[in-house]
């Protein structure tokens, strides 16, 4: 059996893509430089007009996983980090946003199989925000690093090829049915006494 982990030396070849949200940008832009900060640390060209990342900036955490599955269904990136800051105040709009957001980040790698990482603070108060942005620790340095990660990771993977078993869309190898078809057809043919 394979043991299958990603690496953080063989970066060349890697694009990534930065969705981040300017809302809260205080700590937003901070969380952005310790990523940009790793991302070059690691051998990986952070400029804007280079290369290897791209970055896309919307209104507010609400609007990232839109962006963050466009750019991933483009086929163009190994992994996607999504950066934002939702803070709570005196209403429930925290929770509706922090949710969703979640939510609709997990569908899109789900969806897409390109890794996007969750890098939307959720926090009780500015403060808790700006220690998690740089005043204690910087928590942007922790998503480049899942992305180079995850990004090495899944190309390992995707650059073997199915030898039995189950492709990339659920056809069994050799097969150009999917298992979900075939079952189908078998159901309608033992139904069907003809």
């Amino acid at each position: 059996m394979a043991v299958f982990e990603g690496t953080f030396t063989q970066v060349e070849p890697l694009r990534f893509a930065i969705v981040i949200g300017r809302f809260n940008d205080l700590v937003t832009t901070k969380l952005l430089e310790a990523c940009q900060d790793c991302f070059k640390r690691h051998g990986i060209d952070a400029d804007p007009h280079g290369s290897q990342i791209d970055y896309a900036w919307v209104p507010g955490s609400f609007e990232i996983p839109l962006v963050a599955r466009q750019l991933a269904l483009s086929g163009r990136y190994d992994a996607i980090v999504c950066i934002g800051a939702v803070i709570k105040g005196q209403t429930p709009h925290f929770d509706y946003v922090a949710g969703e957001v979640a939510k609709g980040i997990a569908a899109t790698q789900l969806q897409t199989g390109v890794p996007v990482i969750f890098g939307v603070l959720t926090t009780d108060t500015l403060q808790q925000a700006l220690e998690r942005a740089g005043i204690k620790s910087n928590k942007g340095w922790e998503y480049a690093m899942s992305a180079i990660e995850m990004g090495s990771l899944m190309r390992q993977i995707r650059s073997m090829a199915p030898a039995s078993g189950h492709g990339q869309d659920g056809a069994i190898a050799g097969s150009t049915t999917s298992p979900i078809k075939a079952s189908l057809r078998s159901a309608t043919n033992a139904e069907d006494p003809n």
